[in-house]
């Protein structure tokens, strides 16, 4: 009956991108006057879920014989319009990504809790 909670790891791995997202933007943040710094950033989780497989994942580059890791964790550059000194970091565009993860985030938890409660609940506790 309860073998196969897909809510459970869906909740898990939409905060797992956020805290990944919130990170990223807080090491572009820290490089916003690094000269030549590509700001980078994760695609959204709705793409990564569809992406991610249910396999083993590497945490390092000799873990599982050299295998990468698919899904939230791989950056990618953002390409936009750079400053003068090369660097793509948009402090404005930072600061409206990490809020964004922030919700999402905290919208993962509630998701967890209140399915959390609802199995309490069917289970008579």
């Amino acid at each position: 009956m309860f073998q196969s909670l897909d809510v459970f790891r869906t909740a898990i791995a939409m905060a797992r991108h956020a805290g990944t997202q919130q990170a990223l933007s807080a090491q572009n943040i820290a490089n916003a006057d690094t000269p030549d710094y590509r700001a980078l950033e994760i695609p959204d989780f709705a793409s990564t879920l569809r992406t991610e497989g249910s396999g083993m994942r590497a945490t390092r580059d000799s873990h599982l014989h050299g295998s990468s890791a698919l899904g939230a964790a791989d950056p990618e550059t953002r390409r936009e319009a750079e400053d003068p000194n090369g660097n793509t970091v948009s402090i404005e565009l930072e600061l409206v990504t990490a809020t964004e993860a922030m919700r999402s985030h905290d919208r993962a938890l509630a998701i967890y809790r209140s399915n959390l409660n609802l199995l309490r609940a069917s289970l008579g506790r």
